[in-house]
């Protein structure tokens, strides 16, 4: 539940993400919870959806979206050297300019801005990173999401964590141009944060015995469910029939067969007896025109927390942010992982009992998919009382007064 706000100091909250639309939206809705509680919030985000509408945002100077097409077919180091690493330069030091110029109180960033700590520094302020999947503070208990995709023990589990240092040496020339910046003295490590705010369900990830008290599960940041009125009209429209219908969507995930995939999918789909709504992402499915009729609609991208309430069912890439929508939604899913933590969801909920075995990206067929789908939909009960607990937390709220408690002195217990 969420915790009692602050009363008194009206804080300046500055936060600042980068990456994808999951890297961006659950930003935006930490801001709401600051602004509810009475505190000055600004996000800085960059050029991407998720960010509109909102008047506390500015921009980083950049879109992931963009990135992320530049260096789809190119090759791992000419793609960090001719893209990642210029892109990521700029967010560095922008990131850095907006809080100099802005003055927050703290500071609560993405842990890939990894100049933040020198402008804290700079500044005088605490600051506090964000993990929106486990990735920075060790465990025993699992490994680093995204590092390794199964348990090694204890002792290799733990030492997964340390992977996250490697952007520290990547960047390492950014943040000594920001420490030279402010005349700090040169430091091999940054300076630490005060805490860390793992943006997880309780629900979907008991806490581990062994995280320090710094380090808070405060339950995922889901965006608000959208007005129906701001809805494409062709959703809408399709929402309208009360005819059932699977929804599929990989988000920011391209590469591989993206027709064939999508092909399985509303083949696989239909024969389970839905109709199918596809959104095309960055390029994860591109479904072919033969295969697209009455029954299927296809847009870019959809607000998970209206549609996907609807849903008999949802196929998708298993990114932290869609997972927690869609079991909040209490929608059966089907996970397909492509990369980074992906395929930590997807064992997390298959051990669990929440979905079946994953299913390969590059190996979809109508069979696999129709099989899923069933063993999806046999599984609700399950999926419905994950989604009863989960709608009685408050993740944002919880880490608002986290964060105000430590910026005001007051603890952070």
């Amino acid at each position: 539940m969420a915790e009692a706000p602050v009363a008194g100091r009206r804080l300046r909250v500055l936060l600042a993400t980068a990456g994808s639309r999951g890297d961006v939206e659950p930003f935006f809705s930490l801001a709401l919870a600051f602004r509810e509680a009475g505190h000055v919030v600004r996000v800085a985000a960059p050029d991407d959806p998720g960010t509109e509408g909102d008047a506390d945002w500015v921009s980083l100077g950049v879109s992931f979206a963009d990135l992320g097409r530049a260096v789809a077919d190119l090759g791992g180091m000419r793609a960090f050297r001719e893209h990642i690493r210029p892109t990521m330069g700029l967010v560095l030091r922008r990131v850095v300019d907006e809080a100099v110029n802005w003055q927050p109180d703290v500071i609560v960033a993405h842990p890939k801005l990894l100049t933040v700590p020198v402008a804290a520094e700079h500044l005088g302020v605490p600051y506090f990173t964000v993990e929106l999947t486990p990735v920075l503070t060790p465990t025993r208990e699992f490994p680093a999401a995204g590092v390794l995709n199964r348990s090694l023990g204890p002792v290799i589990n733990r030492l997964s964590y340390r992977v996250a240092g490697l952007g520290e040496r990547m960047f390492s020339a950014d943040i000594r141009a920001a420490r030279q910046r402010f005349d700090l003295p040169s430091s091999e490590n940054l300076t630490p944060a005060v805490g860390s705010l793992v943006a997880v369900s309780p629900t979907l990830l008991p806490r581990p015995a062994d995280w320090p008290s710094a380090t808070r599960l405060t339950g995922d940041w889901p965006r608000s469910p959208s007005s129906e009125g701001l809805l494409d009209a062709r959703v809408k429209d399709f929402l309208a029939d009360d005819a059932p219908f699977l929804y599929a969507g990989f988000g920011s995930m391209r590469g591989g067969d993206a027709a064939t995939r999508a092909e399985a999918i509303v083949d696989g789909g239909r024969r389970a007896g839905l109709r199918i709504l596809m959104a095309t992402g960055w390029g994860g499915l591109e479904p072919p025109r033969r295969c697209v009729a009455g029954d299927v609609l296809v847009v870019s991208s959809v607000p998970h927390a209206t549609v996907l309430r609807h849903a008999s069912a949802a196929i998708h890439h298993g990114g932290a942010g869609t997972v927690h929508a869609a079991a909040r939604a209490g929608t059966p899913s089907v996970l397909v992982p492509f990369l980074a933590d992906q395929p930590f969801w997807a064992r997390l909920l298959h051990r669990s009992g929440l979905t079946g075995p994953p299913l390969n990206r590059d190996h979809l067929t109508t069979e696999r998919v129709q099989a899923a789908i069933a063993d999806a939909v046999e599984r609700r009960s399950a999926v419905h009382r994950v989604a009863e607990m989960m709608r009685a937390e408050n993740g944002p709220a919880t880490a608002a007064a986290i964060v105000a408690k430590t910026a005001t002195g007051t603890g952070t217990s």
